[in-house]
């Protein structure tokens, strides 16, 4: 009696597991850091160029919100790279970047677009 009840005591435990183990496969595509993220915060980032196509360091990028007209600031590093996160997709912003007197076309990110992880790189003309 008591090996019936170990047999069927292991049983069950090895069907939890399998159906664990199953359920854990299932979804091995989703991004379990991505699950957490608020739908209504986005980020931006690319590169500050200069016309010959080299990366720009110490290059002031801004961030505009069209609505507030607050603007962030960030200065890039050695590869040109910028950075922005943690801003409303409810709102439309202006991006430039500035250095040495070399400024760069003002591009918009739209709050209608779908993208919330866009790279913008920006080119700074004399």
């Amino acid at each position: 009696m008591n090996e019936r009840r170990l047999f069927l005591g292991l049983k069950s435990i090895a069907f939890a597991t399998l159906g664990f183990l199953l359920c854990a496969l299932a979804f091995p595509a989703q991004d379990r850091g991505k699950l957490n993220e608020d739908p209504n915060i986005r980020s931006v980032s690319g590169t500050v160029t200069d016309a010959n196509n080299r990366p720009v360091a110490g290059a002031v990028v801004q961030l505009k919100d069209t609505k507030s007209l607050l603007i962030r600031s960030y200065i890039t590093q050695q590869d040109g790279k910028y950075h922005f996160a943690g801003f409303s997709t409810n709102v439309d912003y202006e991006l430039k970047a500035e250095h040495e007197g070399a400024v760069s076309g003002v591009k918009r990110l739209s709050l209608f677009s779908g993208n919330r992880v866009p790279v913008v790189n920006l080119k700074l003309n004399k």
